[in-house]
């Protein structure tokens, strides 16, 4: 007998065995199951998010109303609304929405919305335990203040590659009528006296419209945009900076000082001028840090603040630019080097340390045109040609990237970028 229970002792380990590991299976499968569940809620809540965000419009009339699969009459901002919530849950397999609340209210200046769901997922491994869904709940709510205060400082890509004609029409003029087939503008003050053979004052005389010439205006223009969108003369202050006024002393050039005079800014504003260099080919050209303006930019701001009022304004940099730095950096540049000059597209960690800081950071990138017939382009141009304005959009916040192309008008894609800015709803939870 005892033989035998000894032979046996196999079978009885197995049958133990089993009978334990029957809840250890359940207990994992019921892990995850959950875990599939809060995958899944994870991906509702990004669809309400931004469904929350896109109820909210200034048409909106501050209605109440509920939504459950179609019963109820909706307003026009929840309809929208609701429209990209299940356009956004159609791409979401698996969950099942029992109901879903959008609830838009404006009160003074101050535009609300939130938006209010829940939902289930299929089990399957609880299924043994019995339970054959999951459910969940959340909720998603942003707001839009009409009346945000703002500081806007413009820095303003003034650097010698913005001589460059402002369309493929202009460069190609420029191209034919100088005998090195220059496609830059390049402003010569040597000892303070204008050159009046460069090919700046060339361009002139050819009627090519330069860069610099069409920001100048844009950013004149900005103002009355500026203008026209406040509801108290205080809402918008401005402040606008170049890169510097001549290549001899690079350094953040303040063209205007902060202020809520926006036809003061304006007269300053259409007075940009292109850098000037004291002869060309100066420094090897190394004329164009954006390293240097974005962090020197950096020190004028101050303390960002939430726009509730006047006294703690959102800060943000408005920045325009071509997008390609070219000065000297023999061991930080992020492409390669010839004798210590750098050539490269923006390094965004410049931008990155601004957004950290609580500043917004707008970026207009003005289309770096190819130069098909330049040498110095096709040698360390256009290698990187492609990756421009992938970092000028990187160097951008969420949603404050335009990008100008040849056909646009600057002035028009600035006013856009204006717009974007101002009627930018916040996610509050």
């Amino acid at each position: 007998m005892f033989g035998r229970f000894i032979r046996n002792r196999a079978g009885n380990l197995s049958l133990t065995t089993a009978l334990l590991m029957a809840p250890m299976i359940g207990a994992i499968g019921v892990a995850v199951d959950i875990g599939n569940a809060q995958i899944a809620k994870s991906h509702v809540q990004m669809a309400a998010d931004a469904a929350a965000v896109g109820a909210i419009a200034e048409k909106s009339t501050g209605t109440t109303t509920s939504y459950d699969h179609g019963d109820e009459e909706l307003s026009e901002s929840e309809t929208d609304a609701l429209k990209l919530f299940n356009g956004e849950m159609s791409n979401i397999p698996g969950v099942t929405i029992q109901s879903v609340s959008v609830d838009v209210k404006k009160r003074g200046t101050v535009l609300s919305s939130t938006l209010t769901y829940s939902g289930s997922i299929p089990t399957t491994f609880s299924r043994i335990l019995g339970q054959r869904t999951i459910t969940f709940s959340g909720k998603a709510t942003a707001e839009f203040a009409t009346q945000t205060f703002r500081d806007f400082y413009l820095l303003l890509d003034n650097t010698p590659s913005m001589g460059v004609g402002a369309t493929t029409a202009d460069i190609n003029k420029l191209v034919a009528n100088t005998p090195d087939q220059c496609a830059f503008a390049c402003h010569i003050v040597a000892n303070g006296v204008e050159n009046k053979n460069d090919y700046y004052n060339l361009a002139k005389k050819l009627g090519v419209t330069t860069r610099i010439d069409v920001l100048a205006q844009a950013t004149a223009s900005l103002m009355d945009k500026a203008k026209q969108s406040r509801t108290v003369s205080n809402q918008y202050r401005m402040a606008i900076y170049t890169f510097g006024e001549k290549a001899e002393d690079i350094k953040l050039l303040e063209v205007s000082p902060l202020t809520v005079d926006l036809d003061d800014a304006k007269q300053k504003a259409a007075g940009v001028q292109l850098m000037t260099i004291p002869r060309q080919g100066y420094d090897n050209d190394q004329q164009t840090s954006f390293d240097t303006a974005l962090t020197q930019i950096k020190d004028k701001i101050g303390k960002p603040g939430n726009g509730s009022s006047s006294q703690t304004p959102e800060k943000v940099v408005f920045f325009v630019a071509d997008g390609v730095g070219d000065s000297y950096k023999p061991t930080t540049c992020t492409k390669k080097v010839t004798g210590g000059r750098c050539m490269e597209p923006i390094d965004v960690q410049y931008c990155t340390a601004l957004k950290t800081a609580g500043y917004k950071v707008a970026v207009l990138y003005t289309t770096y045109l190819p130069l098909p017939t330049n040498g110095w382009y096709n040698a360390w141009i256009k290698p990187f040609q492609s990756e421009i304005a992938t970092r000028m959009r990187s160097c951008a916040s969420d949603g404050l990237f335009f990008e100008v192309s040849p056909t646009q008008g600057i002035s028009d894609a600035m006013n856009t970028l204006f717009v974007r800015i101002i009627s930018t709803p916040r996610l509050t939870g």
